[in-house]
C-alpha cells in the first residue's frame, strides 16, 4: 500500500482460527444479542404502553434502551457474518458507518446516564420541586439536546478520523471499527488534528465524571438523612440499578482506553471491548427490572397479556 492511501477495506481482529471456535463465538455473539434484543424490547414496549411509566425516570430509561439496541446492532451483527462466513473484512464505508453509530451511542449513553444522575437527585434532595424541574417538556429538551449534541460529536468525529491519511495498513486489531485502531493506521504526523478533539472529549467526560459523583453524593447524604427505613430503601431501589449500570459502563470503557501500555495485548484489548461494548446494553435491562417492582409488575402484565390474547385467539378458532 502506498504512502497517504485510502484502503477499499479493512480487515478486523478474528475471534478464532478455528472453524469450531468461530461456530461458538456466532452462538455465543448470538445469544447475547437476542438477550438483549428481547431485553430492551420489553423495555420499551412496557414504557410505551403503561401509562403508570410515562414519568421523567422512564421516559430516560426508554431512550437508554434504544441507545442500547442500537449500540448493540452497530458492532454484534457484523462480528457474528464474519464468524459464520468465515471472513474478517469490512469495507471503507462499512468501517466509517460502524465508527460514526458507535460514537454516537456510546457518547449518547454517557450523557443520558448523567441526565438520569440529575433527574434522581432533584427526585430525592428536592422532592417538592420534582414536578416543576422536571417537567414533560424539560425531560424532552434535555433528551433532545443529549441526542443532537451526540450526532454532531459523531459528524466531527467520524469527518476527522476518516479524512486522516493512512499509512500502516489496513488491519485493525479489533472486532469493529474504533478510534484508537483508526488512529494506529495514520500517518505519523497526521493524526494531531485527532488527539485535539479527543482531548475536548475527555474534558467533557470528565465534567459529566464529576457532575455523577457530586449528583450520588448528595444523593447518599439525602437517603441517608431520611427517618423512615421504607424511604430509605424505596431511594435506593430507584439509584442502585442506576449507579450499577453507569460503574459496569465506566469502569470497563475506563480501562480499555486508559490501562498501561505494558500490559496491552490483542486478547485483553478484545476482551474489554466485548465488556463495554456488548455486556452493558445485555444486561442493563436485567439490572434495571431487578429492584424495580413497577417495572416488573409492567413487563409481566406485558407478556401475560400476549400469552392470554394468544391463547383466547387460538380457543376462539377451535
Amino acid at each position: 500500500m502506498s504512502n497517504s492511501s485510502i484502503p477499499t477495506e479493512f480487515l478486523l481482529l478474528p475471534f478464532a482460527d478455528t472453524r469450531e471456535m468461530q461456530l461458538l463465538h456466532f452462538g455465543l455473539f448470538l445469544g447475547i444479542y437476542l438477550a438483549a434484543l428481547m431485553g430492551n424490547g420489553l423495555i420499551l414496549t412496557a414504557i410505551a404502553c403503561d401509562h403508570h411509566l410515562h414519568t421523567p425516570l422512564y421516559f430516560f430509561l426508554l431512550n437508554l434502551s434504544l441507545i442500547d439496541l442500537g449500540s448493540i446492532s452497530t458492532t454484534v451483527p457484523k462480528a457474528m457474518a464474519n464468524s459464520l462466513w468465515d471472513t474478517r473484512t469490512i469495507s471503507y464505508a462499512g468501517c466509517a458507518t460502524q465508527f460514526f453509530f458507535f460514537v454516537v451511542f456510546v457518547t449518547a449513553e454517557f450523557y443520558l446516564l448523567t441526565i438520569m444522575a440529575y433527574d434522581r437527585y432533584v427526585a430525592i434532595c428536592k422532592p417538592l420541586h420534582y414536578g416543576t424541574i422536571m417537567d414533560s417538556r424539560t425531560c424532552v429538551n434535555m433528551a433532545a439536546a443529549a441526542w443532537g449534541s451526540t450526532f454532531l460529536y459523531a459528524v466531527l468525529h467520524t469527518t476527522n478520523t476518516f479524512s486522516l491519511p493512512l499509512c500502516q495498513g489496513n488491519v485493525l486489531d479489533q472486532f469493529f471499527c474504533e478510534i484508537p485502531q483508526i488512529l494506529k493506521l495514520s500517518c505519523s504526523d497526521a493524526y494531531l488534528q485527532e488527539i485535539g478533539l479527543l482531548v475536548l472529549s475527555a474534558i467533557l467526560a470528565s465534567g459529566c465524571f464529576v457532575f455523577l459523583v457530586l449528583s450520588y453524593v448528595q444523593i447518599f447524604r439525602a437517603v441517608l438523612k431520611m427517618p423512615s427505613e421504607q424511604g430509605r430503601h424505596k431511594a435506593f431501589s430507584t439509584c442502585l440499578p442506576h449507579l450499577a449500570v453507569v460503574s459496569l459502563f465506566l469502569s470497563t470503557a475506563i480501562f480499555a482506553y486508559l490501562k498501561p501500555s505494558s500490559i496491552s495485548s490483542p486478547f485483553l484489548d478484545l476482551l474489554l471491548a466485548v465488556l463495554y461494548s456488548v455486556v452493558p446494553p445485555a444486561v442493563n435491562p436485567l439490572i434495571y427490572s431487578m429492584r424495580n417492582k413497577e417495572l416488573k409488575d409492567a413487563v409481566r402484565k406485558l407478556i401475560w397479556g400476549r400469552f392470554y390474547s394468544t391463547h383466547n385467539d387460538a380457543f376462539t378458532l377451535h
